[in-house]
């Protein structure tokens, strides 16, 4: 059990996923669970967007031993970034349209069976991405003093769909709503241009990712090189500006030979800058939330979460 955690406030999102008419029931299951272990565990389930980063930061004023997340990305990110730069190990129970954190770190996708996993997971200390508007544009989604992210940002036709994504579908429907926004894209989107900036290297593209983790989102990995236990994120550009170009990828992608396709450039670095390259607007997103426009600064904060890990952990 990580050390001396006795009490543990388990923040849910009653609407995510596809298995909502079964959530409650799920977390209430794990509540016991925890508790059979020695963690008397409160459930909390969120009410609206960015309910859940206020919990967390209520269990950091309360000292909580741990804070529990269930649900799926945009749930996990609220929650980081409630917690970040605190000593509050969060765990995760995953859940929602899709989750690259149960899927780097190996967690069931099932709630009862990934409880049992908390009570015998290590703790590491990781870093974390933190996202910065710049020229004093704040927004609802990244306010003043940047929005953190656990595990992947990306500018372009992905920050198009986040940006672009109807949220009244997205809960009644998860992931279908994703694929009828990027299916809108596809036919509208004009792959406008961008500048990174980073000290090893600037690159234009019309597409780029910063990955924490080897994984990004359904089955696909894009950034494999990187690493959760690194003080770093990999960068990865497209520079392809053709439809039929970014059509042509998709076999790549998925067969893991990306990195062999025309114009993809990889490297690692711990802090870039994304502006737009002309008067078209290039959106982004962290954690598969949206964050608005470019320009944009990305970085590295180092020993920023402590997080549960299944153990045995391979670092």
């Amino acid at each position: 059990m990580p050390d001396g955690i006795k009490d543990a406030l388990l923040i849910y999102n009653p609407t995510s996923g596809s298995k909502r008419h079964r959530r409650f029931g799920e977390v209430e299951q794990a509540a016991r669970i925890l508790k059979d272990a020695g963690i008397t565990t409160e459930l909390a389930p969120t009410t609206a967007r960015a309910s859940a980063t206020q919990m967390a930061r209520d269990a950091v004023t309360q000292r909580r031993g741990m804070v529990i997340v269930c649900g799926g990305d945009g749930t996990i990110n609220e929650v980081v970034n409630g917690i970040a730069g605190s000593q509050i190990p969060m765990a995760l129970l995953p859940a929602g349209t899709a989750n690259i954190l149960a899927k780097e770190l190996g967690i069931p996708w099932d709630i009862p069976h990934a409880a049992r996993l908390i009570p015998s997971g290590t703790v590491r200390r990781i870093a974390l991405g933190l996202a910065e508007t710049l020229n004093g544009n704040h927004t609802d989604h990244v306010p003043p003093g940047g929005r953190y992210f656990l595990c992947v940002a990306g500018a372009g036709p992905d920050g198009a769909i986040v940006n672009g994504v109807d949220e009244g579908l997205k809960k009644r429907a998860g992931i279908i709503a994703y694929w009828t926004e990027g299916a809108r894209q596809f036919f509208s989107y004009g792959f406008p241009e961008m500048n990174i900036f980073s000290a090893a290297k600037e690159q234009r593209a019309t597409f780029v990712v910063l990955g924490r983790t080897a994984h990004y989102g359904g089955p696909f990995k894009i950034t494999t090189g990187a690493s959760l236990y690194e003080d770093s994120f990999e960068i990865l550009t497209n520079s392809e500006r053709s439809r039929f170009g970014y059509l042509i990828c998709l076999p790549a992608l998925w067969l893991g030979k990306l990195r062999q396709m025309k114009g993809i450039e990889a490297w690692k670095a711990t802090e870039a800058v994304c502006r737009a390259a002309g008067n078209e607007p290039v959106y982004a997103q962290v954690d598969g939330e949206p964050i608005g426009p470019a320009p944009i600064s990305f970085r590295i904060v180092p020993d920023a979460l402590s997080l549960v890990t299944p153990a045995p952990v391979k670092a």
